[in-house]
């Protein structure tokens, strides 16, 4: 018995060394069969800003170590191929074959892109991830996309943003009248309802056009992103207000042709690679956000205050209008905001029942 035991062991382990053999022969006749390709990514951010322009740079490793090399991703900053907010067209055009943005840039172009990076009072990254994967959204995105040859992915999720850099308090709503903030997507449409004046600025022009008096408050992200910049240097003010983005999410496109001419095992790797990406930033946001605000407060004597309930009240007001002007105005818009409603709808009635009365049932806990 031991004696065909033994031979049976032998037999499983000579199946199972031929099955690796056979394994690394078919990886190294898919290298040799499939040409190394390198392809260019544009991004709305500087390069390597915390945050925003490092993340990009991981997935690019991320890629080139699942794919063992078969799949190159070269990042270029804000700037350095095409100027911020062109990036949209630099990939439909197939100049780049991916880019990192938000969705919400290309307003112009495509005014139900909005939805995908923050609404107004909107959803939470929790709840915009939920939309995305499980609720419809990643396949309304693509839809929209389509026609520009372009596949849409989430690359990301700032978390809750701040209301911003203020060079002057706000007590009320006659403060925002005539008031000139950087301010991008549908929030900038709700202030100009307010009487303040939107400007569309990429991150790298904030802090010299704050300080050259160019605007007079602006909202970039949170501390993390905000301390980079040395807002607090030109701004006296940081409004903690979260209204306009709360949850910011972040973007990859891809040229359709680029991607369609990838093997399938690549184009999974690509979406593997994003899906990791999304969930990161929303960690590294967290953790970063909490460690910046400290030093703002601590080191940079920084100013944290909170609209007054009538400014609150105003803003409600104004996104409602906005956002229904919006919807009556463009069908595909209108699709969008259904699913989005729908979903956003079901999800605050359980995260009023759980995560807000969790909340509220953790304060004055003291951890011993």
């Amino acid at each position: 018995m031991q004696t065909i035991i033994k031979m049976m062991t032998a037999l499983s382990l000579a199946l199972a060394l031929t099955a690796c053999s056979e394994d690394k022969v078919n990886q190294s006749e898919l290298r040799e069969s499939f040409k190394p390709v390198t392809w260019k990514m544009v991004t709305t951010w500087p390069k390597n800003f915390p945050g925003l322009g490092t993340v990009p740079e991981q997935f690019a490793k991320d890629v080139a170590v699942m794919s063992a090399g078969r799949l190159n991703i070269k990042i270029y900053g804000a700037g350095e191929m095409v100027p911020a907010l062109q990036i949209f067209d630099a990939v439909k055009s197939g100049a780049a074959q991916m880019g990192h943005g938000a969705a919400y840039y290309w307003k112009g172009k495509i005014p139900a892109a909005q939805f995908f990076t923050a609404l107004p009072f909107g959803m939470n990254a929790q709840e915009m991830n939920s939309w995305f994967y499980y609720g419809g959204g990643n396949e309304l995105w693509r839809e929209l996309y389509e026609p520009f040859g372009l596949i849409p992915l989430p690359g990301g999720n700032t978390g809750v943003q701040m209301a911003g850099w203020f060079r002057k308090e706000i007590n009320s709503l006659d403060d925002l009248k005539g008031l000139k903030m950087r301010i991008p997507g549908l929030a900038g449409d709700v202030i100009s309802k307010l009487g303040a004046i939107p400007v569309s600025l990429p991150g790298g022009e904030i802090f010299s056009s704050m300080q050259s008096g160019a605007i007079d408050a602006t909202d970039w992200v949170g501390p993390y992103n905000d301390q980079a910049f040395g807002l607090y240097k030109v701004a006296p003010y940081y409004y903690a207000t979260a209204w306009q983005e709360a949850g910011a999410a972040m973007e990859f496109i891809i040229n359709e042709e680029a991607m369609n001419a990838l093997p399938k095992d690549l184009q999974r790797i690509v979406k593997v690679a994003a899906e990791k990406t999304n969930a990161n930033m929303l960690a590294l946001y967290t953790a970063k956000n909490n460690q910046a605000l400290q030093t703002l407060i601590n080191d940079h004597q920084v100013q944290v205050k909170q609209f007054p309930q009538d400014v609150i009240k105003g803003l409600k007001q104004a996104s409602q209008e906005v956002i229904a002007d919006l919807v009556a105005t463009d069908p595909q818009t209108a699709k969008i905001y259904q699913s989005y409603k729908s979903f956003l709808t079901r999800s605050a009635k359980y995260h009023e029942l759980t995560e807000l009365n969790y909340y509220q049932n953790r304060q004055g806990v003291e951890w011993p």
